[in-house]
């Protein structure tokens, strides 16, 4: 039977050298975090947000723009908090309405204040081995593995998801420490070759948002199994890889919940300090 990989007591322990680093500052850390229009779920993201930043210290200030918000005046707001010394690290709350193109906005974000690690500057540094703001979920898996005290080097790893958010980025800091990164995709799966894939993986990384995707069957055994996937099945919280079975085979597992999910506001938060330390 596998160990569960629990993200929240790694996240406990970074929080206290978070709080740490903010008190050395001597000086306001601040996120500002933009919604444009209603949404619950980007609500409820914020709210966790804010009682983690102010948990650590950090000031919180949230900002609800109308729906109809065009997308060159959110440029323009973005563009104010870039010129606000006082701000520290910027988020801009997913979803966007429709008019408005993420990716287009998201480039106006100073790199220096990106708190998700998504502009592409921050994104390049990546490939250098010089970056210092993450991509916050990427950078929670690489947490998971660390705190594991997992040896990536020449480990055969393949991660399933090849989203700007997880996938790519991820790829990338698994080439940083020298492991065989084959990222896996739509396409691997159109092509019937997905499960020839998972069954090689010493370490599996899965992040689609499909529940079940993965079969439990095809896990390697003492496979590393880390579950990006949060999916509502009924009444329940699940992942991408069939967790009964896939405990059975693999050595270490993360929950769904209580994963990797709790390390990814914590790497945001640790993403605003770096940035004060930048300013």
């Amino acid at each position: 039977m596998a160990k569960l990989l629990e993200g929240k007591p790694i996240a406990e322990r970074t929080k206290e050298d978070i709080k740490q680093q903010v008190a050395s500052l001597g000086r306001p850390v601040v996120l500002a975090s933009v919604q444009v229009g209603e949404n619950a779920g980007a609500e409820a993201y914020a709210r966790s947000q804010k009682k983690v930043a102010e948990a650590l210290g950090i000031e919180y200030r949230f900002q609800k723009l109308p729906q109809d918000t065009a997308e060159e005046a959110l440029i323009a707001f973005i563009e104010e908090l870039n010129s606000d010394k006082s701000v520290n690290g910027m988020i801009i709350q997913m979803p966007l309405p429709a008019h408005i193109d993420y990716k287009k906005i998201s480039q106006f974000i100073l790199p220096q204040k990106d708190a998700e690690g998504m502009h592409p500057a921050n994104i390049g540094k990546i490939v250098f081995g010089r970056a210092v703001i993450l991509p916050c979920t990427a950078a929670a898996v690489m947490e998971l593995l660390k705190e594991a005290g997992i040896d990536l080097y020449g480990k055969e790893v393949v991660v399933v998801g090849h989203s700007e958010i997880v996938g790519k980025p991820l790829a990338l800091l698994l080439l940083e420490k020298f492991a065989t990164a084959t990222v896996c995709h739509i396409g691997t799966s159109k092509a019937g070759k997905l499960e020839e894939h998972v069954r090689a993986a010493e370490i599996l990384i899965v992040a689609v948002g499909k529940a079940g995707l993965i079969k439990g069957e095809w896990i390697k055994e003492g496979a590393i199994v880390i579950d990006v996937g949060i999916n509502r099945v009924a009444d329940k919280i699940v992942g991408d890889v069939e967790f009964e079975a896939a405990e059975k085979r693999a050595s270490m597992i993360t929950p769904v919940p209580g994963g990797v999910g709790p390390l990814t506001v914590t790497m945001l938060m640790r993403n605003v300090v770096a940035a004060a330390k930048l300013g």
